[in-house]
This record gives C-alpha cells, structure tokens and sequence, in this order.
C-alpha cells in the first residue's frame, strides 16, 4: 500500500509532461562521497542512475523529474521525484529540489559500529547540482552532485549523503 501511494506522484508527473518534449538520463555516481555537506562518508559502491526528465512548465526552465538509483554494493538505493530548471544553453547549469525515498536505515541514531548510514527518516530533501555541455541536438553530458538528507525536521541527527557522478541526457 505505502509503495501505490510513493507512485502516484511519480505518475501524475509523468501523465503532466508533454509527450515529446522530455529527456531520459542515465549516470554512474561514486556513492556516499565525504564532503562538508554531509557527516557521512561510510557506504561504498556505485549508483547507477536512470530517469525522465519532462519538458518544461508553463515555458519556465523549470522540468519534472523522475529517477532511481541502485546501488552496486547493496547500500542505500533511493528514488526521487521533483523539479529542475536548466540555464545556458551549449554550457549550463541545472539546479534541482526534490524528495527521494530510500531503501538504507531509517534510524534516528547514528550507530559507529555498523557500516550504514542511519538516515533519521525514510523520507529525504534531495537536492541536486549539474554542470553540463550540450553534444549535439539530442544529447548532453552533466557532472552532477546528489545530495539526500532530512535537514533536521525529523530528528537532531543528520549525517545525510552526497553522491557524485556523470549522467547522459538523451531529449526524445
């Protein structure tokens, strides 16, 4: 029932873009990398990354995503859903602000004796940053930073998780 109702937003996002006008991307990502943004750094694996991205909104830069990523080590695998904006064309940056749900420990206590991030909350704030090229009309390459963590609105610990990759973008 919890994994219908985790769906629907998914859905109506997909049902909401245009038909055309969205891109599916595709990326490796080094898993749980320790930066200042995160109190982590104990997982290890890599992502592989797949989602759709829709076309734009209202023509705003603003675009509906959807992705999953999987985890080879069998660590923390996640979802996300929520919106990005890209700026530039040739060379740009694309920023974006979702929620993902993960498949790592929702505890609320970090335990050092295990090799797991306890995240606190089932549910996370998944921002996101990418720097990308356009190859030709139909392709792009990113750099791209993931981040997942609850910001401290459902418990006074917040390791988080940053993940760092390259992600293909191809428009449909």
């Amino acid at each position: 029932m919890k994994s219908a109702a985790l769906l629907c937003p998914v859905l109506l996002l997909l049902a909401s873009a245009p038909a055309n006008a969205g891109e599916l991307f595709g990326g490796l990502y080094v898993h749980d990398v320790k930066l200042p943004t995160d109190k982590s750094g104990i997982e290890n694996g890599m992502d592989v990354e797949l989602g759709y991205r829709g076309g734009s909104i209202a023509h705003t830069p603003l675009q509906p995503y959807v992705f999953g990523a999987l985890n080879s080590a069998g660590k923390t695998s996640y979802a996300a859903v929520g919106l990005s904006a890209k700026f530039g064309r040739a060379i740009y940056i694309r920023p974006g602000l979702g929620i993902a749900i993960h498949t790592g420990s929702a505890e609320k206590f970090q335990d050092p004796t295990n090799d797991e991030i306890d995240f606190g909350s089932r549910v996370l704030f998944e921002p996101e940053l990418a720097i990308g090229t356009q190859v030709n009309s139909r392709l792009s390459i990113e750099a791209s930073w993931v981040h997942m963590s609850h910001a401290q609105l459902f418990a006074r610990q917040n390791p988080g998780i940053d993940n760092l990759g390259v992600r293909l973008n191809l428009a449909l």
